[in-house]
């Protein structure tokens, strides 16, 4: 006797959910690899006296 159409769509909504879950962790592994990292420093913004942001820390008096 042949499957029923029910068994063939469980298993066939299985793998594509899986492969989604595969591509889906292979992108997140991609963008972890090419990201430039993101450290405290390099978020880090300093106001200077006169209001204005800069990247560079200000100059001990």
């Amino acid at each position: 006797m042949a499957k029923s159409q029910a068994s063939f769509m469980k298993k066939q909504l299985e793998t594509n959910k899986r492969k989604k879950q595969e591509d889906k962790k292979q992108r997140k592994e991609e963008r972890k690899k090419n990201s430039p990292g993101g450290g405290l420093e390099n978020m880090m913004a300093y106001v200077n006296e006169y209001g204005e942001i800069s990247s560079t820390p200000p100059e001990k008096r």
